[in-house]
C-alpha cells in the first residue's frame, strides 16, 4: 500500500509513503509518539538512547558553548535539511545563525553547518558510522566528529575533516581519534576534558 503522491501524512497513513517516499513538508506536521528522522522519504523511528549516551552529548553541548566564537551557535537534537527527502537530527550542531530567523526555522540548513556531532549508540552505529557522515559530506558540511564509547566506557571522538574536491571526510590528519582530551583548531580552538563528560 502507497499513498498518493501530493498527499500529506496522517498519523493513520505515515508508514505508507509514496512511490517517491515522503517529503518534510507532507510529514513534519505529524504528532507520532517517537521521536524520527526523515530518511530517504521514509519516517524512521530513532532509537531509545541510554543515559549515558544523553549525558555525553549535554555535556558536549555545554562544552562546545563555553569554548565558541562568534558567529558561531550550537545546539542539540535539530534537524537538517539535507533535501526534501533526507532530514536527519545530529546529536549536536554548530552552525552560522546569520540571515536565519529562528521564529521560524524548522531545520537548519546545511550549509549552515560547520559541524555535526553523533554519539554512537548501539542502534544507531552503521548510521553515525557511514550514512550520516556521507550525507554532511556531501552537502560539505567542513567538520564531523563521532563519538564513541569504548569496551572500557572510555570516550574516544573520531575527528573528521572535509575533502571539498571528493565530498567525502578524510581523519583528521594531526589528531584522528581523541582519548582523554580532545584537542583541535577546527572549527575554532577547543579544548574538551572527555572523561569528564561520561564520568558518573
Amino acid at each position: 500500500m502507497t499513498t498518493p503522491q501530493h498527499q500529506q501524512a496522517t498519523e493513520d497513513t505515515w508508514m505508507f509513503p509514496p512511490a517517491d517516499g515522503w517529503t518534510f513538508d507532507q510529514v513534519k506536521h505529524l504528532e507520532l509518539p517517537f521521536d524520527w528522522e526523515l530518511v530517504d522519504g521514509v519516517i524512521v523511528a530513532r532509537g531509545q538512547a541510554m543515559f549515558w549516551h544523553n549525558r555525553v552529548r549535554d555535556r558536549l553541548l555545554a562544552a562546545l558553548e563555553g569554548a565558541r566564537t562568534e558567529p558561531y551557535e550550537v545546539v542539540a537534537e535539530q534537524c537538517v535539511r539535507i533535501d526534501e527527502r533526507n532530514t536527519p537530527k545530529p546529536d549536536v550542531i554548530l552552525f552560522d545563525p546569520r540571515q536565519l530567523n529562528f521564529f521560524e526555522l524548522e531545520c537548519v540548513p546545511p550549509e549552515k553547518l560547520a559541524l555535526a556531532v553523533e554519539v554512537v549508540s548501539p542502534g544507531s552505529r552503521q548510521d553515525d558510522r557511514v550514512r550520516k557522515p556521507a550525507l554532511y559530506a556531501a552537502t560539505k558540511v567542513p567538520c564531523y566528529w563521532r563519538v564513541e564509547l569504548d569496551r572500557d566506557r572510555k570516550l574516544a571522538v573520531h575527528e573528521y575533516w572535509l575533502n571539498a574536491d571528493t565530498r567525502t571526510y578524510i581523519p583528521a590528519p594531526m589528531h584522528p581519534v581523541h582519548h582523554g582530551k580532545l584537542i583541535t583548531e577546527l572549527p575554532f580552538p577547543v579544548e574538551i576534558d572527555l572523561d569528564a563528560l561520561v564520568g558518573f
